[in-house]
């Protein structure tokens, strides 16, 4: 059994554009369309059993019908777990994450970088502070060394002042800035998941910051359309940990922290 712990979907319509848009942000070869099929048949390869999939509202307007789409896509295909999505401008912030919660979804996604918003912003506080309430997970991109927003000592900020909030710091803490997330997000009481980290880092590397951060503490993600899941498993699997241990980063720990 695997769950993937972090997948992107997109309407059919406009899942080509999106993914190019993703290609260009990163200035990384996006290796899909991010079509929901070719997520089903990637995973199925690899014996992906569960996807928690998203989607991140870059502007107001974008969240409604965001969270509408994850929650009609969670009730057409029992493999999908769905996270919403909410921004910081908008106003009926408590109605719509009492409505996710409702729905079915198990968490937030948010992307400080699309949302060009620090991750720590004193705007993001009662946000923060309904989600806690709700007990929703938050699943953050985490880290890019081009911007100051999603940065590990930014996440720690919001750790520090929301100790109640379940956060899930994608990347390994930071993406691009793994250092950094060995200064100030390893060890934490905070989960990682290993998404568009594998391919940057060298297996001692990923091996070294997963130990030291917990092994109960991390979850395993593709990050699709970004990486193909065969890829991301041989990745994973040079990894020396014992099957024990690859087994609670699979899926053992996302179905404990999700209930599942």
């Amino acid at each position: 059994m695997i769950i993937d712990f972090h997948a992107h979907i997109f309407p059919e319509k406009i899942a080509e554009k999106a993914s190019a848009n993703i290609s260009k942000f990163y200035d990384l070869g996006v290796k899909y369309n991010g079509s929901i099929d070719l997520l089903l048949q990637n995973g199925k390869e690899i014996g992906v059993t569960k996807y928690i999939v998203h989607s991140t509202a870059t502007k107001p307007e974008q969240v409604e019908s965001i969270n509408n789409f994850i929650i009609s896509e969670i009730k057409n295909h029992p493999e999908f777990v769905g996270f919403g999505t909410i921004h910081q401008a908008y106003e009926n912030y408590a109605a719509e994450l009492e409505r996710i919660k409702e729905a079915g979804l198990k968490g937030i996604k948010l992307h400080p970088d699309f949302q060009k918003i620090e991750a720590d912003s004193d705007l993001l506080d009662p946000i923060y502070n309904k989600i806690a309430e709700l007990k929703l997970p938050v699943l953050f991109h985490a880290g890019d060394t081009r911007f100051d927003f999603s940065g590990p000592k930014r996440l720690l900020n919001v750790h520090k002042k929301h100790p109640d909030l379940i956060m899930i710091c994608a990347h390994l803490g930071g993406w691009s800035e793994w250092n950094e997330s060995e200064k100030y997000l390893v060890g934490q009481d905070v989960y990682f998941d290993s998404s568009s980290s594998l391919d940057f880092l060298s297996p001692e590397k990923a091996e070294e910051i997963i130990r030291n951060h917990g092994i109960d503490k991390v979850l395993f993600g593709t990050d699709y359309p970004m990486w193909n899941h065969k890829e991301e498993l041989e990745r994973f699997n040079k990894l020396n940990f014992t099957q024990e241990e690859k087994e609670k980063i699979l899926y053992l720990n996302a179905k404990k922290l999700l209930n599942l």
